[in-house]
C-alpha cells in the first residue's frame, strides 16, 4: 500500500446554503464561517484526518512557498503563500480552488509533500517549480515525486484575450489553447504538467474534470459568487516507500 495520499473534493456533502452549496471549504468567499468549519470537519473525517491538523493557505496568486511542520498557531494570521511543503509525515496540506489548478506532490521515500495553487498568474510566475525546489531542499528527488493535478477549468473553456494568451504562451508554450468555439484560451493544467515534466517529474496524472462544465464542482468563472473545492495531500506516518495511491474525494 502506498505511503502517499491525494484527495480532491466535489461540491456535495456539506452544510453551506446557496450560492455556496454544499461542501464549500473556502473561508474567504462570504460563506457562514460556522458552515465552513463544519464542512472542513466533514471533509477531514471522510478522509480519516484530524481537521485541526490540516494546513491551509492564504492564497494570493503568487509564488511564495511556506515550509511547515504543523498547522498555523491558533489565532495567528495565515501567511500569504501559494504553496506549502512539509517533511512531516501524517501532516495534511490543503489547497483551495474554483477553476485554478490544484497541484499535489509527494515523495514518499523522502517523506516530503507539497500542495500548490496554480492559477494563470501563478503558473506563469512559476509557483509549481518553486514548490518542487522547496521539496528538493528537504531531500525529495523529482524522479520519485508523484504529481496529481485536480479539477480545473479546461483549455477549451478558459477564454482569454489574444494578447493574454500570447503572454502566457511566451512563458509556458504548453499553456497555449483554443476554446471549443474557436477563440483564444489558456490551459493552466497543461502548463503545470509541462513544468513538472521539465523538472523531471514523470509520475503525473491530471483530472479529467473541467470545473466550468461540471455542476458537481465550484466554478468562479461560471458563477462568480461560489464556494471553493479542496485538494489534500499527506503521507502515512512511518511509511517510507511504495507506490503513491490516492482518493477521488471525500
Amino acid at each position: 500500500m502506498s505511503g502517499a495520499h491525494f484527495a480532491f473534493t466535489d461540491r456535495w456533502g456539506g452544510v453551506s446554503a446557496a450560492p455556496y452549496e454544499e461542501l464549500n471549504l473556502g473561508g474567504a468567499v462570504g460563506d457562514d464561517p460556522a458552515a465552513v468549519r463544519t464542512n472542513r470537519g466533514l471533509g477531514a473525517k471522510a478522509l480519516g484526518l484530524d481537521a485541526d491538523q490540516v494546513v491551509w493557505m492564504n492564497q494570493v496568486h503568487g509564488t511564495d512557498v511556506a515550509v511547515v511542520d504543523g498547522p498555523w498557531a491558533a489565532g495567528a494570521e495565515v501567511p500569504a503563500v501559494d504553496a506549502v511543503v512539509t517533511a512531516r509525515r501524517g501532516l495534511a496540506l490543503a489547497v483551495l480552488t474554483a477553476d485554478c489548478t490544484p497541484v499535489l506532490l509527494a515523495d514518499p521515500v523522502a517523506g516530503v509533500a507539497a500542495a500548490a495553487h496554480a492559477g494563470r498568474p501563478g503558473m506563469v510566475a512559476g509557483v509549481v517549480p518553486a514548490a518542487v525546489r522547496a521539496m528538493i531542499s528537504l531531500g525529495a528527488d523529482p524522479a520519485r515525486i508523484t504529481a496529481r493535478t485536480g479539477p480545473a477549468v479546461c483549455g477549451k473553456c478558459y477564454e482569454v484575450p489574444a494578447q493574454m494568451r500570447d503572454e502566457v504562451a511566451a512563458a509556458e508554450p504548453a499553456a497555449w489553447a483554443q476554446t471549443s468555439w474557436g477563440t483564444p484560451a489558456v490551459d493552466v493544467t497543461a502548463g503545470v504538467q509541462a513544468q513538472l515534466a521539465a523538472l523531471g517529474v514523470t509520475d503525473r496524472r491530471a483530472s479529467g474534470v473541467c470545473t466550468l462544465e461540471s455542476h458537481d464542482h465550484f466554478s468562479y468563472r461560471r458563477d462568480r459568487t461560489t464556494g471553493r473545492l479542496a485538494g489534500y495531500v499527506w503521507l502515512d506516518a512511518g511509511a517510507a516507500e511504495g507506490e503513491a495511491g490516492g482518493h477521488d474525494g471525500p
